[in-house]
């Protein structure tokens, strides 16, 4: 019998309770701002949404700067609520910018991926790092987009290893199934360029890193897809990781960022080198 693809990525009706831990990441995010050495609004293009949060260590360790890419499936949310994703690595010295994109239906899907790599480039022209690029559920599809991205095809003046290696957090790497689900009313992707979207079915970025986590408590549908970026690409000569978090749904598994002692802050800081 074929998944049920509207249940399976219902994130929210799997999570009763996702309301209060979204005003949660709010209020997080906002105490994070007031407390943390920060520039706000940095623009990377031309619109209102294609602007960065950059949070700073008091002290930089590594040789890499760390992208937070929020998730919502490409047509929920913004940059504001996810402030203090950037405090576990902060702490850990490595600066974060928390990264902003339009959303669908005002822009098509293929543009969002344009406008992250747009922020990737911003962000080497401005430091001269490569990113390391995390995401969150669409952020993971984003992030995994970075990193296979062809930088040449973006500036010829870009390294190719821009983008170095990516931390998706219960990304979405295969969007055909989206297709048959009410996620993609706003979407609006045909098989086709659910097909051509997919990081899954990109040339595998060969030697990089890819670590695919997702929540213990998440769907199947969650669990095929990271196991699946992981095992492709692996076999294209990525140096893939697949993790389950025990025990936390789509909502709570981003939980660990704002920690420096997790697991998942330590991976990531040191995926950046530190």
């Amino acid at each position: 019998m074929s998944p049920d693809y509207e249940t399976e990525y219902n994130n929210r009706a799997r999570v009763p309770e996702h309301p209060g831990i979204i005003a949660g990441w709010a209020s997080d995010a906002a105490a994070y701002r007031t407390e943390a050495v920060c520039e706000l609004g940095v623009p990377y293009g031309e619109s209102e949404r294609q602007r960065y949060d950059l949070f700073k260590p008091e002290t930089v360790a590594g040789n890499a700067i760390a992208m937070f890419i929020h998730g919502g499936y490409w047509q929920a949310l913004d940059r504001s609520f996810f402030s203090h994703m950037a405090r576990g690595l902060n702490r850990r010295g490595v600066p974060v910018a928390v990264v902003g994109y339009d959303l669908c239906p005002q822009v098509e899907l293929g543009h969002i991926v344009w406008e992250l790599q747009q922020a990737a480039a911003a962000l080497w022209r401005r430091f001269s790092l490569p990113v390391v690029a995390t995401g969150h559920s669409a952020g993971g599809h984003l992030a995994a987009c970075l990193l296979a991205t062809n930088w040449a095809n973006t500036d010829p003046d870009l390294p190719e290893q821009l983008v170095p290696a990516a931390y998706g957090i219960s990304g979405l790497y295969n969007l055909k199934p989206l297709t048959e689900t009410s996620i993609n009313t706003a979407l609006g992707l045909s098989f086709e360029a659910a097909e051509r979207e997919s990081p899954l079915f990109w040339p595998a970025p060969s030697g990089l890193v890819m670590d695919a986590v997702v929540g213990g408590a998440e769907s199947e549908e969650y669990f095929k897809q990271s196991r699946r970026i992981v095992d492709v690409w692996g076999l294209g000569g990525v140096r893939t990781h697949y993790e389950e978090i025990a025990e936390a749904n789509h909502f709570t598994v981003i939980a660990g960022l704002a920690d420096p002692e997790s697991a998942m802050t330590r991976r990531i800081a040191e995926l950046a080198g530190v």
